[in-house]
């Protein structure tokens, strides 16, 4: 009778066994787990790998961290992993700390501060190697005990005023800028713009909006105060009926971001209204569905994977001790207008 052994009772594979079946010695496999090829040849890699896939050799990951002083792990913390902004700046990270040999722990705030709490909490205990965070605002001393410390963070999409810390974020100006000069240029006069909620001072909402008013005073177009508004979610079918009634409704709006986008389209659809003849529409966001969706939408791209590369390569660079961990440099991306039929 053929009697199984027991996750229990099997023999562990160990270093030493790797090392013997690869006819090398135990710190050139530690060498290798450790991606420091600088002395070892590709034979030697290949046997080691080889060796490694026959035995089902496991490495060590708890007593490895203890000894190199890292989780070979790092944190991410966004403010809503349903943003199209969110999904694509988080490709770029993964594929970035994937090629260093790191892993990421992806959490979502929902721009609530005390969820953001526990997720710090959680990825301190962890021991993560750094953090790369969507910030809510809030929690201010908490990134002031880490910034203290030295702890490799970068802020991303957002600034927080009371805070040095290094930021990546769209040139939220210059796409209220093209926005307006694009619609301006195809004959619209009443123009508006519908983000998100205000509340909370969240930046890239706020430095659209600021930057929607400065642009058609450059342009010498009206003012709509109505036109110029921030929603709650649940709000958006109501007050959009509302500002469509006016006797002199916006004839284009900009939508502040992808879910002011997919409102604004919801709205359309359920009362019939015809884009770009009876409303003209353009967004912040390249969403996936931009040039299939009748008309084709014109957009705003932000350089996500671009965005999400530095802000890995800047923490990495902290982790690595190669950069200072107090500064407070604001990198900012150009906006890429993409031009298609609803405006």
């Amino acid at each position: 009778m053929l009697i199984r052994k027991g996750l229990s009772e099997m023999k562990r594979v160990t270093m030493a066994d790797v090392a013997e079946k690869a006819n090398v010695s135990k710190s050139t496999v530690s060498q290798y787990l450790n991606n420091r090829f600088d002395y070892m040849s590709k034979q030697t890699r290949d046997r080691i790998k080889i060796a490694i896939e026959e035995l089902g050799y496991q490495p060590n990951f708890v007593a490895r961290s203890l000894k190199q002083k890292s989780t070979s792990t790092i944190g991410v913390i966004v403010a809503n992993i349903l943003h199209t902004f969110s999904t694509q700046v988080l490709r770029a990270i993964e594929d970035y700390f994937n090629e260093h040999g790191f892993h990421a722990i992806v959490c979502n705030s929902y721009n609530d501060p005390v969820k953001e709490l526990r997720y710090l909490e959680m990825l301190r205990a962890k021991q993560v190697d750094g953090l790369i965070v969507v910030p809510t605002g809030g929690n201010l001393d908490v990134y002031q005990r880490m910034i203290d410390e030295q702890f490799p963070l970068v802020f991303m999409d957002r600034i927080v005023e009371e805070l040095r810390v290094d930021s990546i974020l769209l040139d939220n100006e210059a796409a209220s800028f093209i926005a307006v000069q694009h619609l301006k240029e195809k004959g619209y006069y009443r123009l508006g713009i519908l983000t998100s909620s205000l509340k909370g001072n969240i930046t890239p909402r706020i430095e659209r909006v600021k930057s929607f008013r400065k642009a058609l005073q450059m342009f010498n177009l009206p003012i709509y105060e109505d036109f110029i508004q921030g929603y709650e979610q649940n709000e958006y079918q109501f007050r959009l009926k509302e500002l469509l009634s006016l006797p002199q409704p916006p004839e284009a709006l900009l939508a502040g971001n992808d879910f002011s986008l997919m409102e604004i389209l919801q709205f359309v659809k359920d009362h019939r209204i015809v884009i770009p003849e009876q409303l003209a529409v353009i967004s912040v966001d390249e969403v996936s569905f931009a040039d299939i969706y009748s008309p084709g939408l014109t957009t705003i791209n932000q350089p996500t994977f671009e965005m999400g590369t530095q802000a890995a390569e800047m923490l990495w660079k902290k982790i690595k001790k190669e950069h200072n961990q107090s500064t407070n440099i604001i990198h900012r991306f150009k906006p890429e207008l993409v031009v298609r039929d609803s405006c």
